[in-house]
This record gives structure tokens, C-alpha cells and sequence, in this order.
């Protein structure tokens, strides 16, 4: 059940579903989605930090072309 694929695949979910006959299956497919939504939120996080870093970085750029 842990393959990992880019972004929403909405026929692996479902066939996920699908097999998911017994408790611990389902539990199983409960426990893929938060952490793919984790990883997604977080990667989301991370590029938000990058231009934040880059905005920083080119201000201060310019700031001490003024000088």
C-alpha cells in the first residue's frame, strides 16, 4: 500500500479503497493519506521558505546597491 506517486491519483485512491476489506486496511489507507498530505503541506512550506529567502536576499541586494 506505500507507493508513492506525485501529486492526487485519484484511481490509485480508489483502488486503495477498493482492497481496503478489512480494519486493517482501511486503518492502513487512513494512515497513507495524512502522511501524503503532510509531505505535501510540507513541501508546499518548504517552497514558500525558498522565495521567502529569495525576496530577503534580493532586497538586500538592492538595499546595498543604494549605498
Amino acid at each position: 500500500m506505500r507507493k508513492q506517486d506525485v501529486g492526487f491519483d485519484y484511481h490509485r485512491y480508489h483502488r486503495l479503497l477498493t482492497e481496503a476489506d478489512d480494519e486493517d486496511k482501511r486503518l492502513a489507507l487512513i494512515e497513507l493519506l495524512i502522511e501524503e498530505k503532510a509531505r505535501d503541506r510540507l513541501a508546499a512550506q518548504r517552497a514558500s521558505d525558498r522565495a521567502a529567502m529569495t525576496a530577503q536576499t534580493i532586497a538586500n541586494v538592492l538595499r546595498s546597491g543604494r549605498s
